[in-house]
């Protein structure tokens, strides 16, 4: 184990992956680039150690850096994209969308396609609507992509190697409100499975799961509502395609009731299809309403004090629980 912060784990997964396998290769707006010198930066170093046939830097054009990493996953290789800001994946999303999620499919499945596409993500970083909307939701209802959100430095480097070896389009969230976090990451090639969610918190009377910053929202409602006399399971989700469904559902049976917190808007958000999936399968086992917890249905604002209004904080958490609890 190595004390590593977020963005330096994601720097170990890219190092290991470049040094394991010829075919893999980096390419991105300023990937080459070390601003400042930071080391926290996930490619920092990596142009001066692998040279700039691995480690590409591009045009300002996510359609062309997506068209790319399709390109180069047809031939063989296998590309890990980097997308600055999750709101500029609408430039990228035909050829991920109509192309890169759909190739196995229409080969029968005889042929694979492994890309990765490595994405910021966040609110509360004071850049306004057109780089703070997270739109994890459109990529989940895309059939072929997988989408992974590592909330800690362990699972950034775990989940990044995981998607970069995995046949089929992954894309990586990386939340920008985390890049500083350290955290023990374990040395060497270890990958967090996709598909697996992790159980942070034991609890009795309720559910609660979050991905992402939206985690450790979710887990400063803990002390107020156990000062309520009210015990929360805290699982967070990892890989919301594919999901992990057992987690959930065993949890949900065991408490009776479920909350689902995250930054994207409420409205058609993820954890609307969280809410359907339990309604659907572990009703009987509900003992409240499934409560949601998320952004408003509008632009995210740029003025510090509106976009703290915007972002769900513990606060709705605790509400949305006692909610969830009748009371």
């Amino acid at each position: 184990m190595s004390q590593k912060t977020f963005g330096q784990a994601v720097n170990d997964a890219l190092t290991i992956a470049l040094e394991i396998d010829e075919n893999v290769f980096i390419a991105g707006e300023g990937v080459g680039v070390s601003i400042h010198q930071d080391p926290n930066r996930a490619t920092h170093g990596l142009l001066e150690k692998f040279g700039p046939r691995r480690v590409k830097d591009t045009p300002v054009s996510e359609a062309a850096i997506a068209g790319l990493a399709v390109g180069a996953s047809c031939m063989g290789l296998r590309p890990v994209v980097e997308i600055m800001f999750f709101p500029f994946i609408t430039l990228a999303s035909d050829m991920l969308v109509n192309h890169a999620g759909k190739l196995r499919y229409m080969s029968g499945g005889k042929s694979s396609f492994p890309l990765t596409v490595r994405v910021r993500a966040g609110v509360g970083f004071g850049a306004g609507s057109q780089h703070s909307h997270n739109l994890e939701s459109w990529i989940a209802h895309s059939p072929g992509l997988k989408i992974v959100w590592p909330a800690t430095p362990e699972d950034a480097k775990g989940l990044l190697l995981s998607a970069i070896f995995d046949p089929d389009p992954v894309m990586v969230v990386e939340d920008l409100m985390l890049g500083r976090m350290t955290g023990d990451v374990p040395d060497g090639d270890v990958r967090t499975p996709l598909g697996k969610a992790r159980m942070v918190s034991k609890g009795t009377d309720c559910t609660i799961v979050a991905y992402g910053a939206a985690l450790y929202t979710a887990l400063k409602a803990l002390e107020p509502l156990g000062e309520q006399g009210i015990s929360c399971e805290v699982i967070d989700l990892r890989s919301l395609v594919p999901l992990d469904k057992a987690c959930i559902l065993d949890s949900v049976r065991k408490t009776g009731r479920l909350v689902v917190v995250h930054e994207a808007n409420r409205f058609c958000g993820f954890g609307a299809e969280l809410a359907a999936m339990v309604a659907e399968e572990a009703f009987d086992a509900l003992k409240g309403p499934v409560k949601r917890v998320g952004a408003p249905q509008i632009p995210v604002p740029a003025a510090p004090t509106h976009e703290k209004i915007f972002k769900p904080g513990p606060e709705e958490v605790v509400r949305a629980v006692q909610e969830a609890m009748g009371k």
